[in-house]
């Protein structure tokens, strides 16, 4: 039985020397800049016409029709959740204020030491080698992309917009469940700094917070008394009043972002401006997206780049860990839940074989066993061709492959402007 299945690919290891060569281009950026700002237009460009050129012999456009509303869906769910998550990450981080953030130490973490620890046992050269940025949050999801585009050259399953549905959908379900995590229980940041070069916010903590946690965070009589009578007796001092701005019918988000007023930002720009947070935020994002896309490659493609991009990784982990984004726990249960998760999602693709393929293969059976007596190798591809895109051919006997053409159109275009805002939208982390 094989850990990393072999490649579906007919061009072996064509798609993994494509996803390689992107990452070690785009690597030479920290080595050979002069050389990186060369190269990437080429490697890019390169790529753009590869896949473009392929379009016109892709033969599941019929497929992908099908997919666009998951995939469409998937993709307005996962920003639901992104604006939820915006939100919240602003609002555990003003909660406190900024004081409880500069004076709140980091937790203290295993991981960091056992870092800490290896870079006086390893060599200089493996250290470094551990400290690179190799990969990033833009890489991983350059890699899936790269992903989704082989269907066009039958080295990943179709439909191609059904497994981005599958990874929208899982990342945005990941997203929702990260935010309610980390809302649940507020953590101080590994970077004690974080927040004050970060948000403009009040230093003091919220109303709420002000009667029912500040009193009681740090005495322990206090703690206990509040554990035997379960009721909120202390007096609270007095703290400045939150800035008001007019926000219309947002106003209610005042109290969840907690503007001050020499930001004059709208509640959108806070919004924006959210970014990774800088309370612990359990579980990690990034690793959640890292462990998504190395799901997707080994389920897919497999291969010996499976195993690479999984080398990544944990590569990435470690890096979170020792970079102090976030501590070992965030990573930890970043990994088994995008694995979990992925699992659970596996009725969005690969598609199931419907009863129609059945019956087409009924239909054929006779002149397939007749086929197969006669050695007739040519015969029984042509049997099996027919079963497996029959309601492509179907669709261009009715005259509709014009329209297939119009939407392999619309859909590249698409995709291509998806993958250029996700670029965008992520190029803070």
């Amino acid at each position: 039985m094989r850990l990393w299945p072999a490649p579906r690919s007919s061009v072996v290891g064509g798609l993994g020397i494509a996803a390689i060569s992107y990452v070690a281009v785009d690597y030479l950026r920290h080595i050979s800049p002069t050389l990186h700002d060369r190269l990437q237009p080429v490697l890019w460009l390169l790529l753009i016409v590869i896949a473009f050129s392929r379009v016109p012999f892709y033969k599941h456009w019929v497929a992908e029709f099908r997919a666009v509303v998951p995939f469409v869906a998937s993709v307005l769910f996962l920003l639901a959740c992104l604006l939820f998550e915006a939100l919240s990450v602003r609002s555990v981080t003003a909660a406190l204020g900024l004081d409880w953030h500069h004076q709140t130490p980091p937790l203290p973490d295993p991981g960091q030491w056992f870092l800490l620890w290896l870079n006086e046992q390893l060599p200089k050269p493996w250290v470094e080698l551990l400290r690179a940025r190799i990969v990033g949050l833009h890489h991983f999801l350059m890699l899936f992309i790269m992903l989704g585009f082989s269907v066009l050259f039958d080295s990943v399953q179709g439909p191609g917009l059904g497994l981005g549905a599958r990874y929208i959908f899982t990342m945005a379900i990941g997203r929702l469940l990260r935010t309610m995590t980390f809302v649940s229980t507020i953590l101080p940041s590994a970077r004690p700094w974080c927040a004050a070069s970060r948000f403009q916010v009040p230093p003091y903590p919220h109303s709420w917070l002000q009667k029912y946690y500040t009193p009681y965070a740090s005495d322990p009589n206090s703690i206990r008394q509040i554990l035997q009578s379960d009721w909120a007796y202390a007096e609270i001092p007095e703290y400045p009043s939150d800035y008001q701005p007019n926000w219309g019918r947002m106003s209610f988000l005042i109290d969840f972002l907690r503007p001050i007023s020499g930001e004059r930002s709208t509640w959108y720009g806070l919004l924006t401006k959210a970014g990774g947070g800088c309370n612990d935020l359990i579980f990690s994002g990034h690793m959640l997206v890292s462990v998504l896309t190395a799901m997707a490659w080994t389920e897919a493609y497999g291969g010996f780049t499976s195993a690479f991009i999984w080398m990544l990784v944990l590569h990435s982990a470690q890096r979170e860990v020792r970079e102090r984004h976030h501590y070992t726990v965030d990573c930890v249960v970043a990994i088994y839940v995008g694995v979990l998760l992925w699992r659970v999602t596996g009725f969005v693709w690969p598609p199931r074989k419907s009863g129609r393929r059945v019956a087409r293969l009924e239909k054929v059976q006779g002149r397939l066993i007749q086929a197969a007596k006669d050695s007739d190798m040519e015969k029984v591809r042509e049997l099996l061709n027919e079963v497996e895109m029959g309601d492509e051919e179907g669709v261009e006997e009715k005259g509709l492959s014009r329209l297939m053409w119009t939407f392999s159109g619309v859909t590249v275009f698409s995709v291509l402007t998806l993958v250029i805002l996700a670029f965008t939208w992520t190029s803070d982390g």
